[in-house]
């Protein structure tokens, strides 16, 4: 079983910067979109920031501008550069991959904490 391994997070203070970072332990094939989602205490689980398999991207409105999503498709690493964190980005990150044939991977999270 391929496992999502993360890394990257921490505290920071309000204003600063982030980079997380996805890497499967093994090869996933046929990819059809990676993304990053977050959780935090008390809240339903949301899409944060997403790339299809043909490099499109989707952002939350509330971290557009701030966050950029890429992906390094030899490895099938996944990025999400974090600038301008506000404290209400606090929350356990989490990567995500879909397959074309419906399979779902997700990675045990990275815990992200901006201090105000």
């Amino acid at each position: 079983q391929v496992q999502l391994v993360e890394s990257g997070g921490g505290l920071v203070q309000a204003g600063g910067s982030l980079r997380l970072s996805c890497t499967p332990s093994g090869r996933i094939f046929s990819i059809n979109a990676m993304g990053w989602y977050r959780q935090a205490p008390g809240k339903e689980r949301e899409l944060v920031a997403s790339v299809t398999n043909g490099g499109s991207t989707n952002y939350a409105d509330s971290v557009k501008g701030r966050f950029t999503i890429s992906r390094d498709n030899a490895k099938n690493s996944l990025f999400l550069q974090m600038n301008s964190l506000k404290p209400e980005d606090t929350a356990l990150y989490y990567c995500n991959i879909k397959t074309f044939y419906s399979e779902e991977y997700w990675g045990q999270g990275t815990q992200v904490t901006v201090s105000s």
